[in-house]
């Protein structure tokens, strides 16, 4: 096992990645009990391309994620109880009860929320991280997005300006066979989809996003060019969703020998075999952190089922920029009394 990683930060990327796959197991419990609100979009099978790609960042960053990367937002410090409180619309949660899933940003922590319309993140990230770049900054940033995302016109507006303004931004694109229920060959026509780079003069490449060490290694790669200057990187990760599109979606879909060919390409399983075989960190300490993460999870998971729902008199709080512009929308003069 070759890995840049120091043992400590290799302990924090197992535990990660352990917490991504655990939190998730138990976000599906609570799913079927009827106290998520809204759907549930599992990473089962991409976590070590979530979590790993999150770890090559440095501190002061940003990082945008899309719906399914857990792992990211985890790797990046959200606690998960806010996580879990988030998908039960709590009043606790990080967007105060008002939305779901991973629609929710923390700027202290550089981590912005997702938006519901694919590719808009790359143009997005593109503005933020040229403002940076104009203050004086030396800000990378990071988003993601998966097969289907790379078609439609965001992703190539704003790679097209990240490229020319040579933006440090490291795009994710998670190649997991599917954009929703179509096959990649449905809806792409390119060998890979790292080639679409070479259209926008910028690096294009392929790792496999089941290992949790290779993907850090070219995902530290792509954040040291872009901060050193040398512009954004598409970072093509090749792995495969285990589940369906979301937790409704029984993925009839899908042939079960190609769910049964990925599924002993674990990433969670291979990270641990590897951990294993190099002496890293022996199966008496998986155990111990598998033991804090079960323990960790069952305070969440009571925190947030003892939280309450938030208060419907407090249903337009932050929606408008203040009181009195709330105010003035109820007598119907804004936009000049339109």
């Amino acid at each position: 096992m070759t890995t840049s990683l120091p043992p400590q930060r290799l302990a924090d990327l197992y535990r990660c990645m352990l917490l991504n796959r655990l939190l998730e197991e138990r976000l599906v419990h609570l799913y079927r009990q009827g106290k998520v609100v809204g759907g549930l979009y599992r990473s089962l099978g991409q976590e070590a391309t979530s979590v790993a790609t999150a770890f090559a960042l440095d501190e002061g960053d940003l990082l945008a994620p899309l719906i399914r990367n857990l792992g990211s937002v985890l790797a990046r410090g959200i606690p998960p109880r806010d996580i879990l409180t988030q998908y039960m619309a709590r009043a606790t949660a990080p967007s105060g009860g008002k939305d779901a899933n991973l629609h929710f940003s923390v700027p202290e922590k550089g981590v912005y929320s997702p938006i519901a319309m694919l590719g808009t993140l790359v143009p997005v990230v593109a503005g933020m991280l040229l403002a940076d770049r104009m203050q004086g900054k030396r800000t990378v940033g990071m988003t993601y997005l998966g097969d289907g995302g790379t078609s439609v016109g965001a992703f190539h507006e704003g790679l097209n300006f990240a490229a020319v303004q040579r933006l440090p931004l490291v795009l994710v694109v998670e190649f997991n066979g599917w954009a929703y229920s179509t096959p990649y060959e449905k809806q792409c026509a390119a060998a890979t989809l790292a080639d679409k780079a070479l259209g926008y003069g910028i690096p294009g490449e392929v790792v496999d996003g089941n290992d949790a060490l290779a993907v850090y290694e070219a995902a530290r790669a792509a954040v040291n060019r872009a901060r050193l200057g040398g512009g954004p990187t598409l970072l093509e990760c090749k792995t495969y969703r285990m589940k369906g599109h979301a937790e409704h979606d029984a993925q009839a879909y899908v042939d079960p020998k190609e769910l049964t060919a990925w599924r002993v390409r674990d990433p969670l399983a291979r990270f641990e075999s590897a951990l294993e075989s190099s002496g890293a960190m022996p199966a008496a300490e998986r155990r111990r952190i598998h033991d804090e993460v079960e323990s960790q999870l069952d305070a969440d998971v009571a925190f947030a089922e003892a939280s309450p729902f938030p208060d419907p008199a407090l249903a337009f709080r932050g929606v408008y920029a203040d009181e009195s512009i709330l105010e003035r929308g109820r007598a119907g003069v804004f936009m000049g009394g339109l």
